[in-house]
């Protein structure tokens, strides 16, 4: 009954005119730059974040999360017409999905994706619902000791669900808690590894750094390619609606992927894109019935699984956000920037302090998927001739906006040079097969996990059997330790390394 009560208090909060709007422009941005190969809900998200400065806090997180659940429906479009994914978790997507395309069954593909994603967006943010309250009571329990056992657990975890190499990942989250470390310390008051520039000495900007990996790298990484030409489907979509057969197939593969998703998009690293490889995985495993298309030559099973995994993972993936403070991916961690940028400490605390925020976000996650898939089905023909704009007009257009936001957050030009910088760095780590994400993630929780150790060394008089002697902390780093070696292990190493290579 509390459930009932609390969503009553969340679309009150979200079915104000102004909130609509905003859940309708994220839902609009999210398509659009799921369809532009190159730029992903991160890059596109740390691009806007300036811009919620103005937006009330409720609205700036809908538009937001719009943004992220939107981007994985309109992945799916350009993965299946034109073969390129606009989203990274759309990959799999491309392997049936097109070849449906090239038979003249793009209608039913694209309607397997869309009727996938509503019904996992809709149980994801079930779910959400759900398990939110209670997730909340048990974060009340946590101590210094407890939340800094937490993030060590969803660093490994990070790691532990990277795509590449383990050895970049682990780099790459050093890197980020190196980061984090520039600045003032908070105890003494010091400058610390600011190497005398005064800019330095608050701390290198989140929104730098996002814009700057996320945003410029990708933009220089799309640039050094060819000007390849595109293969783009002009042919007409036609018969929408999947046969009876389609149906039978589809439905079983649906709710396969919901499951998968909705438990991967929990876990530290995982989200949508770990979700959509792994059902797609789990889905070549199940035996094909009896004149059903095999996998990689149009099989619906391979468009509707992955796609209602994504979509499923990335609603999911708010519960640890939203309840414990901890961002579990890369867009998280950015949503983690937003609510700070609005004064909003992300944990158990915002249920208590600001239901109508914590449950108006949760609320406007239905209306948005509802509104998606109302706008991806009849505005195909739309997406498509966006995939015509050349790059060297839309990349120049994206620059000039980042800068533009960058700039207009401090007032400070030192904040587009180092923007520049780290565009430059994340385009190296491209070239160099490093996943960026760990270390945003590093760079988020890298100051959080220094405040939680110090406090519980100052609680215990400098013993650091705390970690140990608190079941709860205990409990966590055990978990943690045993992530490890289960990673480590040959079998699971070459394992791991598969299920990255499913896009092959």
């Amino acid at each position: 009954m509390e459930l009932f009560n609390n969503l009553a208090i969340g679309f009150g909060a979200a079915f104000t005119l102004q909130n609509l709007l905003y859940c309708f422009i994220g839902c609009v941005l999210g398509t659009l730059i799921g369809v532009l190969p190159g730029i992903g809900p991160v890059a596109t998200i740390a691009m806007l974040l300036p811009a919620t400065y103005a937006l009330p806090p409720l609205a700036a997180l809908i538009m937001l999360a719009g943004i992220y659940y939107g981007a994985q429906y309109g992945g799916s479009t350009t993965a299946i017409l034109v073969n390129l994914p606009g989203e990274s978790s759309s990959v799999v997507t491309t392997i049936d999905g097109y070849q449906m395309a090239r038979q003249g069954r793009a209608g039913p593909a694209l309607a397997a994706a869309g009727m996938g994603s509503f019904f996992a967006g809709c149980v994801g943010t079930l779910i959400l619902a759900a398990f939110a309250a209670p997730l909340t009571e048990v974060a009340f329990k946590f101590g210094p000791a407890e939340y800094f056992s937490l993030m060590v657990l969803g660093l490994i975890g990070a790691v532990v669900l990277a795509s590449g190499s383990l050895i970049k990942a682990i780099g790459m989250i050093v890197l980020g808690l190196l980061m984090g470390l520039i600045g003032t310390d908070v105890n003494s008051g010091v400058a610390r590894y600011s190497f005398d520039i005064p800019e330095l000495t608050d701390g290198i900007g989140f929104i730098v750094v996002a814009m700057g990996v996320f945003g410029y790298g990708e933009i220089i990484s799309n640039l050094s390619k060819k000007d390849e030409d595109r293969e783009v489907f002009t042919a007409k979509v036609h018969g929408l609606f999947p046969t009876l057969a389609d149906f039978k197939h589809m439905l079983p593969a649906v709710l396969r992927g919901t499951t998968i998703g909705s438990c991967l998009g929990i876990l530290p690293g995982g989200g949508a894109l770990l979700s959509a490889f792994a059902a797609y995985t789990i889905e070549k495993k199940v035996k094909l019935k009896s004149g059903e298309i095999a996998f990689g030559k149009g099989n619906i099973r391979g468009v509707a699984a992955p796609e209602s995994a994504n979509n499923a993972g990335s609603q999911t993936s708010f519960i640890p956000l939203l309840t414990l403070g901890i961002p579990p991916n890369a867009v998280m961690a950015l949503m983690v920037g937003a609510m700070t940028i609005h004064n909003i400490q992300p944990g158990p605390q915002v249920m208590t302090s600001n239901p109508q925020l914590f449950w108006g976000l949760i609320a406007s996650m239905w209306l948005g998927n509802a509104m998606l898939i109302i706008l991806n089905l009849p505005l195909i023909g739309i997406w498509i001739k966006l995939l015509t704009i050349p790059y060297r007009w839309l990349f120049p257009a994206i620059v000039l906006f980042c800068a533009i936001g960058v700039y207009s957050t401090n007032n400070n030009t030192f904040d587009i040079w180092m923007v520049a910088i780290f565009g430059v760095v994340g385009y190296t780590f491209i070239k160099l097969g490093c996943e960026p994400a760990p270390l945003l993630l590093g760079f988020i929780l890298g100051p959080m996990m220094e405040e939680n150790l110090r406090r519980a060394m100052l609680l215990s008089r400098g013993d650091w059997s705390v970690f140990v002697t608190r079941p709860l902390s205990a409990s966590l780093l055990a978990v943690a330790v045993l992530l490890l070696i289960i990673v480590l292990l040959p079998s699971m190493k070459s394992k791991r390394e598969n299920v990255f290579k499913e896009e092959d």
